[in-house]
C-alpha cells in the first residue's frame, strides 16, 4: 500500500503551479495571463514556464485570441486538471489529519 505522501501529485509540488490551479479553480469564467501574473505576483516567464507544464500536463487549457490589436491569453482547467487537483487536495489533507 502506498504512503500517502507518494498520491501528491509531482505536478502541484511548485508553489506557483499550486496557485495557478486555486485562482484557475475558483473562477466560472477563463482567467487572463495578466490576470494570473498579478494575483499570483509572478514575471512573465516564471508564469508562463509554470502554465506551460500544467498544459504538457493536460491540467490547463489554454486559449490565445486578440481583443483588437492586442493579443490575449486564457486559461481554463481541463476536467483532468479539476479531478488531479483535487486528489491532490484530498491527499494533503489525509496528511495532515495523520
Amino acid at each position: 500500500m502506498k504512503h500517502t505522501i507518494h498520491t501528491l501529485n509531482k505536478a502541484f509540488d511548485h508553489r506557483v503551479r499550486l496557485g495557478v490551479m486555486a485562482v484557475l479553480l475558483g473562477q466560472s469564467d477563463p482567467v487572463s495571463f495578466n490576470e494570473l501574473k498579478e494575483t499570483l505576483d509572478l514575471t512573465d516567464g516564471n508564469l508562463a514556464s509554470h502554465v506551460a507544464a500544467l498544459e504538457k500536463a493536460g491540467y490547463v487549457q489554454v486559449s490565445k485570441q486578440f481583443v483588437g490589436k492586442k493579443p490575449n491569453t486564457t486559461y481554463t482547467p481541463s476536467s483532468e486538471g479539476k479531478q488531479a487537483f483535487q486528489e491532490h487536495l484530498n491527499a494533503l489533507e489525509k496528511l495532515l489529519r495523520g
